[in-house]
């Protein structure tokens, strides 16, 4: 295929770069593949990488990148290192619980390779900074774990003239694709809207195989360093897809979509704006206020003192409540709400809890819709009870 923009922009800049000894020692193996060469390694010096997300997907992929030897890394993340990262984020240890994960992977970037540099952006990316950041790398890749983030990294990307190394994982799954128009399709071209609210679970609700991050995220780090290059065939215009329990691969191809509302003929998304109004939860039939619809940890700790009467309502999945519940309730998964309402009583106050209080937001409008009229989601869920009721049941 002819070389794409980003590579041949590269191979301008790669002209400055000058390898030392050690650094062709170092790069040995890469500079033996014809494909790579000298000239290969100097362009992945010459390179600039945006890593949006700093989790399961940017940790093999920030670290291979960082072995290869890319010029610049840049790491977007606002989240601290937590003890269920471990699991499957390779690049922490437990000493790094509680740091930001792009000061921690940062240490443990350099310590792997003193030469590259690495730019931090301790935040979450938000519609008014995300295509100047973009635009300020040759290449970003995906390591999101929520839809608003990814549909904006994605805009971003098209209106910025970047390639966009998507992927994804959950429980056992994953995918992968290079999204880089004009040159393929773009991630709206195959998922033009956001899925509904709590149609698709995230990895905190769901769980993720541990070692499936490092499989999906190693073909990120494979696909980002082809396409720098301008070497092989990349994922673009391609779907891949992966089970890891049947260990089996797919692929479905993909088109540009000329009805595409950023990346088509008539575009018409010409800025980078936010999709959370599409995601997130309505909790009421109003959508201006849903307060009156939550009840806070306080004041169910209050409610359990005095024995007022109530129902404690689970919407979580059974693997979820078998790391932590609240004392007294009932376990009635979201999805099988429908089949189950007659199983609540009407005549006593209902309190509904799931883990942050999204698919417990859902299961009220639900109710409420059903006729239920004292019905409650408990404000922060699970997590917030344990922050300020029960420290010693387990977190996830």
């Amino acid at each position: 295929m002819a070389i794409l923009p980003v590579a041949a922009e590269l191979a301008r800049r790669s002209l400055l770069v000058e390898l030392n000894t050690a650094t062709v020692s170092r790069y040995s193996r890469h500079i033996l593949l014809p494909e790579v060469g000298r000239d290969g390694q100097k362009r992945l010096q010459a390179a600039r990488v945006l890593i949006v997300g700093a989790g399961g997907l940017g940790s093999p992929v920030a670290l291979y990148l960082a072995a290869a030897g890319i010029g610049v890394l840049g790491l977007v993340d606002g989240d601290c290192v937590e003890a269920s990262n471990l699991q499957r984020q390779v690049l922490y240890r437990e000493a790094d619980v509680g740091q930001p994960k792009v000061v921690a992977a940062a240490k443990a970037l350099k310590q792997h390779n003193s030469a590259i540099e690495i730019e931090l952006h301790q935040e979450m990316l938000t519609p008014e900074k995300a295509f100047a950041l973009v635009s300020a790398y040759d290449l970003v890749i995906d390591g999101t774990d929520n839809f608003p983030t990814r549909y904006m990294v994605s805009d971003a990307c098209v209106l910025a003239g970047r390639p966009y190394i998507y992927g994804s994982i959950s429980r056992f799954a994953g995918q992968t694709a290079v999204f880089y128009p004009p040159h393929g399709p773009c991630y709206r071209c195959l998922f033009p809207m956001p899925p509904a609210p709590g149609l698709v679970p995230s990895c905190a609700e769901g769980g993720v195989f541990g070692v499936l991050p490092g499989v999906i995220g190693s073909i990120q780090a494979t696909e980002t360093i082809k396409v720098l290059l301008g070497i092989g065939e990349p994922l673009l215009g391609r779907f891949l897809n992966y089970d890891a329990l049947a260990m089996k691969w797919s692929e479905l191809r993909l088109q540009r979509d000329p009805k595409c509302q950023v990346c088509g003929d008539h575009p018409t998304i010409t800025r980078v704006t936010s999709v959370a109004a599409q995601c997130e939860v309505v909790s009421s039939a109003s959508a201006t206020d849903t307060s009156s619809l939550e009840i806070s940890v306080d004041e169910l700790q209050q409610m359990r003192t005095q024995r007022v009467t109530h129902f404690l309502v689970d919407v979580r999945s059974a693997g979820e409540a078998s790391i932590c519940q609240i004392k007294g309730s009932k376990l009635i998964p979201l999805s099988e709400l429908p089949t189950r309402v007659d199983e609540l009583p009407r005549n006593q106050r209902i309190v509904v809890y799931c883990k942050v209080g999204g698919r417990s937001a859902n299961a009220v409008k639900y109710l409420c819709e059903q006729g239920f009229i004292n019905v409650r989601s408990l404000r922060g869920g699970v997590m917030a009870w344990i922050d300020s009721i029960e420290g010693t049941l387990a977190r996830y």
